[in-house]
């Protein structure tokens, strides 16, 4: 079996939030990619969080071209190939985008082949894994807040997470003072946390938009809330930075989602700079990579997690290792998944429990892919 065509198309799908009783609506950038063998299978693999347009062009043009006639099961050696045609030196950026997403779509036809879920190939250590939904959005009031997560709650999660630190260091001048952000996101969960009471879990995400002295006045302001981790609290996740505020906080701290280079993981481990690392399948390498990542972290003793969206993706590498932990319910990547594939996470008891179905279990509808394409 061989590698016979590949295409990617870049995706603007529209999206709502009207699950969680909000009136906003928004779109997500999604490359979604096909592949097909010359015996007839086909592979579904897809990235986000980035412009999609530019990615799929590097998948159309210079990615797919370079694995044509590859034999697919082969993940390591057309790895290999994908990394030294995309990044020669070691860049990131759009070319870990387009690997995972044909790695992925790779994978997929690994288990459609052997009619086995990717979770079961990966070594089925789980067979469900918690789940949490991220719906505290900076778009929202405070009020608006409070009675989402009450809806969350309501729908069975036994934990949240919420946005704080916006818009941060990416707007400078032409928002609040950052001092006085965090008096507001101090503010902010504190409600939460009256609101849902001690048992639920809680946790918070600053996507890398605040500065050392900035994200450890937050941790301050969250330490006596029984904070169930801080996600990507400093710009750049700079390792050095969140080895020194890890030292000053109980306040358990994570990040990777966006990281697209081993080594970057690697670093994280080596300066204790966090205590879970968060892999993400659609930017992280695919699975081929995030499998080495979280072999790695089992040598530290350290747990994985996903932090970046895209649940029925992630929960096979969460539920195919050891070390894997939980996953990202995050509203508005959920409903996009359901729009192109009409899936959305099951959760039972505050988990997600692992489909049977061959591969992904995903099968992208036609329809969208040709009125959502963004070309």
């Amino acid at each position: 079996m061989i590698i016979k065509k590949i295409v990617a198309t870049p995706l603007k799908i529209p999206v709502s939030f009207e699950d969680l009783g909000v009136d906003h609506k928004s779109f997500n950038n999604v490359t979604h990619v096909e592949i097909e063998t010359n015996t007839g299978l086909l592979g579904y693999g897809l990235t986000s969080i980035t412009q999609s347009r530019p990615v799929a062009e590097a998948i159309n043009s210079v990615l797919g071209p370079a694995i044509i006639g590859m034999d697919p099961n082969l993940h390591e050696r057309v790895w290999d190939k994908l990394y030294w045609t995309a990044t020669p030196w070691a860049q990131s950026g759009y070319a870990s985008h387009a690997i995972s997403a044909i790695d992925l779509a790779l994978w997929d036809i690994k288990g459609r082949e052997k009619n086995l879920p990717v979770w079961r190939l990966l070594g089925g250590a789980h067979s469900s894994i918690p789940i949490y939904a991220t719906c505290g959005f900076s778009f929202m009031s405070n009020s608006e807040i409070v009675e989402v997560v009450g809806r969350v709650v309501e729908k069975g999660f036994t934990g949240v997470k919420l946005q704080v630190g916006r818009p941060g260091l990416d707007f400078r001048g032409k928002a609040p003072s950052l001092t006085q952000l965090i008096k507001d996101d101090v503010k902010r969960v504190t409600n939460i946390r009256e609101t849902v009471g001690p048992d639920m879990e809680i946790a918070v995400d600053s996507a890398c938009r605040l500065d050392y002295v900035s994200a450890l006045k937050l941790c301050e302001g969250l330490q006596e809330l029984d904070i169930s981790f801080f996600e990507e609290p400093i710009v750049q996740n700079d390792v050095n930075l969140l080895a020194k505020l890890r030292q000053k906080t109980s306040i358990p701290l994570s990040a990777g989602q966006n990281e697209g280079l081993a080594y970057r993981f690697r670093d994280f481990l080596v300066s204790q700079a966090v205590d879970v690392i968060q892999p993400n399948v659609i930017i992280t390498g695919g699975i081929t990579q995030c499998l080495r990542i979280a072999g790695m972290a089992s040598a530290f003793n350290v747990q994985i997690s996903n932090g970046g969206g895209a649940p029925l993706h992630n929960c096979h590498l969460q539920a195919g290792v050891a070390n894997g932990t939980a996953v990202e319910y995050q509203y508005n990547a959920v409903a996009a998944c359901d729009v192109l594939y009409g899936v959305k996470p099951m959760h039972e008891n505050g988990c997600m429990v692992l489909s049977e179905a061959s591969g992904f279990g995903l099968n992208p509808k036609e329809e969208v892919i040709k009125y959502a394409a963004d070309i």
